[in-house]
């Protein structure tokens, strides 16, 4: 018990803890994704409202919410003290600074992205779960809202750009965790980035061409 609670209050205890979560948000996306490509499915949205409709009524679909919102909190606060740690926690500043020589792009925006992404998630909750939840009629389509939210020029080229940034967030985290894990050896290392362009490039890119479709539709 007393390993445990010093592998969790030490610094490479609370980077497990943020790859950990954040391989599970991962797997969420790629389910999220697979759910909403119904969305293209051509017969006016009745396969996406189905859909839709059918997750709230599921108790292992609610019970998974909750967990899921738990990890995701989890992510965000073990995020964030891991990031405090590593900028407030240098002995010394150096006179000359060159962080491009010393870590990559989307790990030295990995916080500010992912803050972005934050305020993202926020406002789609908003305009999507929570409406579809406690505002929904009698006769609500969770197409149609869909349909009507990315007729936004605004809406949709912020889902954009969240997703853009998204991308950065997820090409740190892939490698990240790995070498949390122990497993990014020299090995390795070519097929464990290879495997993240897939996955970094793809899952964004797959999110981004939804409001992209339905803005040119509209």
């Amino acid at each position: 018990m007393t390993t445990l609670s010093a592998f969790y209050h030490s610094s490479i205890g609370k980077k497990f803890i943020v790859g950990l979560t954040g391989v599970c948000l991962c797997i969420y996306l790629v389910v999220h994704l697979g759910g909403n490509l119904l969305l293209f499915k051509n017969d006016g949205g009745a396969a996406f409202d189905r859909y839709a409709e059918l997750l709230p009524s599921l108790l292992i679909i609610l019970i998974v919410e909750k967990i899921l919102f738990a990890i995701f909190i989890c992510h965000i606060l073990f995020g964030t003290i891991v990031w405090a740690i590593n900028k407030f926690s240098r002995p010394q500043k150096y006179l000359v600074n060159k962080p491009q020589e010393n870590s990559s792009f989307s790990s030295r925006w990995a916080f500010v992205t992912g803050s972005i992404v934050f305020i993202f998630l926020v406002i789609h909750v908003r305009t999507f779960w929570f409406t579809s939840r406690f505002q929904a009629g009698e006769h609500f389509s969770m197409y149609a809202l869909v349909k009507e939210s990315f007729s936004s020029p605004i809406y949709s080229s912020f889902y954009v750009v969240a997703m853009a940034l998204l991308g950065f967030h997820l090409r740190h985290g892939f490698q990240s965790v790995f070498q949390t894990f122990g497993l990014k050896t020299t090995k390795y290392t070519p097929l464990i980035e290879a495997a993240g362009i897939i996955f970094w490039l793809l899952i964004p890119i797959g999110f981004a061409i939804i409001p992209i479709y339905f803005f040119l539709n509209s």
